[in-house]
């Protein structure tokens, strides 16, 4: 009998699904700096398709809040462009709109 997903699990799979489905996609790190948001930057500061589930796993695990935005290129929205994930421990911070040359594919908040 197959197990049931765990609530992260479920939480994460529109992401390990448009990773299997679009293994170009890359998604960028974005950590909570008091009200400001700060990109990662650095040599991991954008992970693979692959990554993307199992870093935001480890974090979640850790007891990090995220929300992730699936973004399109406005003439393809239907095809992912790029993911970003946004990681904070304290109070939610105000997330940040995409860019108007951007459109929000999909979007969730954890914990839910």
């Amino acid at each position: 009998m197959p197990k049931s997903p765990t609530p992260i699990e479920t939480y994460l799979s529109p992401l390990t699904k448009l990773a299997l489905k679009h293994p170009e996609v890359e998604a960028e790190v974005i950590w909570a700096d008091g009200a400001d948001w700060e990109p990662q930057s650095g040599t991991d500061a954008l992970l693979e398709a692959e990554e993307i589930p199992f870093y935001a796993e480890g974090l979640l695990l850790e007891g990090f809040h995220m929300h992730y935005q699936i973004l399109a290129e406005p003439d393809d929205p239907k095809s992912p462009a790029h993911v970003r994930l946004f990681f904070w421990q304290a109070a939610t911070p105000a997330l940040p709109q995409p860019e108007p040359e951007l459109t929000l594919i999909a979007s969730a908040t954890w914990p839910t």
